[in-house]
């Protein structure tokens, strides 16, 4: 997304979630930044990257917003996706049915236990590790998801690259080392439990 900021990039899929929500033909800058949780200005200026301005008194075309965010996001595509490591996250993740209706589908599932493999989760069965390569070529595995422990997650992420992706979603607690032209994003989720608790104990202290 050349010229979008990655703040701005943040932020265009929470606006997304609010207008797919929302039941009305237009929308002011002030009622999505309430939804959004922002402030009016910072809408506005999120929206112009676009090259939506909206119409003074009557806000922005609720449907047309949608898919020039759903565009940028790169949406208007599905993205086969791909998650390795079969443990209580990754089979939490498998078995959710979201991702499918936001253009996302599950086309491989992964672990190197051999005791896990050939069980279905969410309809899928759980392949060898060691039949990555291959599956990936057959499906062109847009994004690929690690759910391994820290320990295993650098060599399946090399793994992933090798196999031509360029896109990993990272659960595993530890940075990747990867080459430039790979997008990794980390969701540590320790991390975010000591932000909750950071605000959690200035409410209670206050």
């Amino acid at each position: 997304m050349k010229g979008i900021p990655p703040a701005t990039v943040q932020r265009l899929p929470i606006y997304l979630r609010c207008l797919n929500d929302y039941r009305a033909q237009t929308i002011s800058s002030e009622r999505l930044a309430q939804l959004a949780r922002v402030n009016s200005a910072k809408v506005r200026k999120d929206l112009s990257f676009l090259g939506s301005y909206g119409t003074r008194g009557v806000g922005y075309d609720v449907d047309h917003l949608v898919y020039q965010i759903s565009r940028e996001l790169g949406l208007t595509k599905d993205w086969p996706v791909c998650i390795v490591g079969m443990g209580n996250l990754g089979s939490a993740l498998a078995r959710y049915g979201g991702f499918g209706e936001r253009g996302f589908e599950v086309l491989g599932l992964f672990d190197s236990d051999p005791r896990k493999f050939g069980k279905k989760i969410g309809g899928r069965e759980i392949e060898s590790l060691a039949d990555f390569d291959t599956a990936a070529r057959e499906r062109e595995f847009a994004i690929g998801v690690i759910t391994t422990p820290a320990g295993a997650a650098q060599e399946v992420a090399d793994r992933m690259i090798a196999a031509g992706l360029t896109s990993i979603l990272n659960f595993a607690p530890m940075v990747l080392s990867v080459p430039d032209g790979v997008d990794v994003r980390r969701v540590d989720l320790s991390t975010e439990l000591q932000i909750c608790s950071f605000y959690l104990a200035r409410q209670t202290a206050s």
